[in-house]
């Protein structure tokens, strides 16, 4: 490798705050693209004449594009050059979220939805990219600190969506979406330092290896199915609680914008992952994370029984603020492995959680359609369940390394 290969793939003397805060708005705005859609299933669907029972697919075919990123487009970032990368996903972004707003038909808006969310997966480079830059004892800390930009725009998605339509119409969401990742182009283009991995083993011997590092990282394997049971809870409560404001509760598009915005308190939770991370807690606060979300489904369940918005907001809540525990501690255990294998391991870690998450999407929305609250609340807790009965395993076996189960 040349001198100044060498220089462009070593870390800057730190990660500033100011690219901090870039790296957490970036985030943000790359992962809010999945999820403008979600408050707006009911008026999308009527205007592309989608039946009810198969309105999820508005978010499922999101969903699965970016899983379809996270498994094929995240690895490159251990092969080429990440701020290329990052910027030649957000362009791609940009032509996903035009066709949107220009669709006149259900197979036109869903095919662009899946190269949205195929693009949207810039987020999960820029996020290993920044634990490239942060030293070791820290990069809880940061990690949260950008993950809290991550999980805000996914929670401030939605209110923005709703009030933009309300106002102008659910195509104008798109519009303003492709103008603002236009901006992020260049600022990112501007602001980002290079990185190019160490070694490049080329696209296709990276691809080769993902079956192996799955086998041979059960810490993946259980911190994957954590998320995957956590973020699928999560996927089926915030795709039904719109569809259940209408029918329940009467609201509009600003009435489920003020409910969406109270929910986006649970990303107050990430930075606090960070440092009980970083203090070597990431075992204990997993279990009271998942404790957290199947408590929150509970809440809700006698929520609605009473006709309680208070309560469904403060049960949207604590399942944000424990998806996003669970979520940050993951991270830093993952990027506490080999440094070298970080995109390889954020990309399967992903993927598998949004594949997840699109099938619970497509779920939520049928089973709502079809036996109301009260089989969504016991389908997103039977998720969280699952995770907490395998998390009782962790303690039948030896422990694990601190660098490694934290």
């Amino acid at each position: 490798m040349s001198s100044s290969a060498s220089r462009a793939s070593a870390s800057p003397a730190g990660l500033t705050p100011a690219l901090t805060l870039v790296f957490a708005i970036a985030c943000g705005l790359c992962v809010a693209n999945i999820y403008y859609a979600q408050p707006l299933i009911g008026p999308i669907s009527d205007t592309l004449q989608l039946h009810a029972g198969l309105a999820g697919l508005i978010m499922t075919l999101t969903q699965l594009g970016y899983g379809a990123g996270l498994l094929l487009l995240v690895p490159l970032a251990d092969v080429v050059e990440n701020r290329r990368l990052i910027v030649g996903a957000l362009v791609g972004a940009v032509i996903g979220l035009v066709g949107i707003a220009l669709s006149g038909s259900a197979i036109t808006f869903l095919v662009a939805s899946f190269v949205v969310g195929a693009c949207a997966v810039a987020a999960q480079v820029l996020l290993p990219f920044a634990s490239h830059l942060a030293p070791e004892a820290t990069r809880g800390k940061v990690v949260g600190n950008i993950m809290a930009g991550l999980l805000g725009g996914i929670m401030l998605a939605r209110p923005f969506a709703s009030v933009v339509a309300s106002a102008l119409g659910w195509r104008a969401v798109f519009w303003l979406s492709a103008a603002l990742m236009a901006t992020l182009i260049a600022v990112l283009w501007r602001v980002l330092p290079q990185r190019r991995p160490h070694a490049s083993v080329g696209y296709a011997r990276t691809m080769a290896s993902l079956p192996g590092i799955v086998l041979n990282t059960p810490l993946l394997r259980r911190r994957g199915f954590y998320q995957g049971m956590m973020f699928s809870a999560f996927q089926a409560f915030w795709t039904a609680v719109p569809l259940a404001l209408v029918h329940e509760f009467g609201m509009g598009q600003r009435g489920i914008a003020l409910f969406a915005l109270a929910g986006a308190a649970g990303a107050l939770f990430a930075p606090v992952a960070g440092r009980l991370a970083d203090r070597g807690l990431t075992r204990p606060a997993t279990g009271v994370a998942i404790v957290v979300a199947l408590l929150s489904f509970v809440l809700g369940a006698v929520a609605m029984h009473y006709r309680s918005v208070a309560g469904l907001v403060a049960a949207g809540i604590l399942l944000d603020g424990a998806v996003q525990l669970c979520q940050v501690l993951n991270f830093r255990s993952l990027f506490m492995l080999a440094p070298e294998l970080r995109g390889r391991l954020n990309g399967l870690f992903m993927t598998f959680i949004f594949i997840c998450a699109a099938v619970a999407s497509g779920i939520a929305a049928a089973v709502y359609a079809f036996h109301g609250w009260s089989g969504l609340c016991l389908l997103g807790g039977g998720y969280v369940l699952l995770a907490l009965l395998y998390y009782a395993t962790e303690f039948r076996r030896a422990s694990m390394p601190a660098a490694v189960g934290g």
